[in-house]
């Protein structure tokens, strides 16, 4: 069984989080016309979204359900 290291959850965390805050951010400000609350509202939706985001992925990780380990194909000459 593979597990992912945990710099590559946090690094996919940054990403989506980066992704999300811009959907979140701009959805806001288009909502509320103000976009100083906007961008506050969205640090923190954002920030709380991607710590539940890594917990969920190394909970993920943990489990082996739909994965198989595939034994490598030796090709002899």
């Amino acid at each position: 069984m593979f597990h992912e290291h945990p710099s590559r959850s946090i690094l996919k965390s940054t990403t989506w989080f980066i992704l999300a805050f811009t959907i979140t951010f701009l959805t806001l400000g288009i909502l509320n016309k103000n976009w100083t609350t906007s961008f506050i509202e969205a640090v923190a939706l954002q920030a709380l979204k991607a710590i539940i985001y890594y917990l969920h992925e190394r909970v993920w990780n943990k489990s082996d359900y739909g994965q198989k380990l595939r034994k490598p194909v030796i090709v002899m000459k």
